[in-house]
């Protein structure tokens, strides 16, 4: 596993970025700017399952491992979704991305949120993280400071 971490620096309060990353509307909003069509099913809460899915590409099953609201989250992948909504724990590309972790960390700096993004995953999945999460929170700052 490879680590990939972005940063980026929120003129927001903890909570306000927060509520926008994981309210649907604004999930969709701020993950457009890189994964277009992108939304989430489930629950960001500890011990429950999130589907993320990209429209006719499929998507990815993670549990949310750790949940502290306004500080943390982790979410460790466990499937890959195929197109048609099934879900892949044993292909060679299912093998490559379960495991793979994703986290947020929120905390206040002078006035602002500093958000610390950290994806633990195969490097063959490095350039797509690393070309996309940095749009990605770009818009999420966009979105928590209007």
């Amino acid at each position: 596993m490879e680590k990939l971490q972005s940063k980026i620096d929120i003129a927001a309060t903890p909570k306000k970025v927060w509520d926008r990353m994981i309210q649907p509307d604004t999930y969709r909003e701020w993950v457009n700017a890189a994964w277009p069509g992108s939304y989430y099913e489930g629950n960001w809460r500890k011990g429950e399952n999130v589907k993320f899915i990209s429209p006719g590409q499929g998507g990815t099953l993670a549990t949310i491992v750790e949940y502290r609201p306004y500080e943390y989250i982790l979410a460790k992948h466990i499937a890959v979704i195929n197109a048609d909504g099934t879900e892949d724990r044993d292909s060679e590309t299912a093998k490559n991305w379960i495991g793979t972790t994703e986290s947020y960390t929120f905390s206040e700096r002078n006035g602002k949120t500093e958000l610390i993004t950290e994806m633990n995953t195969n490097p063959e999945w490095r350039k797509m993280f690393a070309d996309s999460m940095p749009q990605a929170l770009a818009k999420l700052k966009e979105i928590s400071e209007r």
